[in-house]
């Protein structure tokens, strides 16, 4: 059972860097063929893909976001983690981190979500 866990803080001023870990559980994030996301929900907005980790490091982030958003990953603790630098209250929002094998579009396992206000 693969299970993700989302942490950081929940509060963060403008201008500053968001930073959130994603520990992952019941696989191997170096595993071949598995994929590892960052997803959005602003309030009363849908989902915004934010960008994802292919098995072997690499990674992609959505154009939108790409000039402060970096995605990296501690092996040894089995965790991917998203920076989002230069805040601003429209990144308020619930981030959520996701995985599975074969896929980023459809990732089939899901964190709980944990929901950052960008505020002063």
């Amino acid at each position: 059972q693969v299970q993700l866990q989302e942490s950081g803080p929940g509060l963060v001023k403008p201008s500053q860097t968001l930073s959130l870990t994603c520990t992952v559980s019941g696989a191997n994030i170096t595993t071949d063929y598995y994929y590892w996301s960052w997803i959005r929900q602003p309030p009363g907005k849908g989902l915004e893909w934010i960008g994802y980790m292919v098995y072997a490091g690499n990674t992609y982030i959505t154009p939108s976001l790409k000039s402060r958003t970096s995605i990296s990953r501690d092996t040894s603790k089995n965790q991917f983690t998203l920076q989002l630098s230069s805040v601003t209250p429209e990144d308020t929002a619930v981030y959520y981190c996701a995985g599975g094998y074969g896929t980023y579009s459809r990732p089939p396992h899901w964190g709980q979500g944990t929901h950052v206000t960008v505020s002063s």
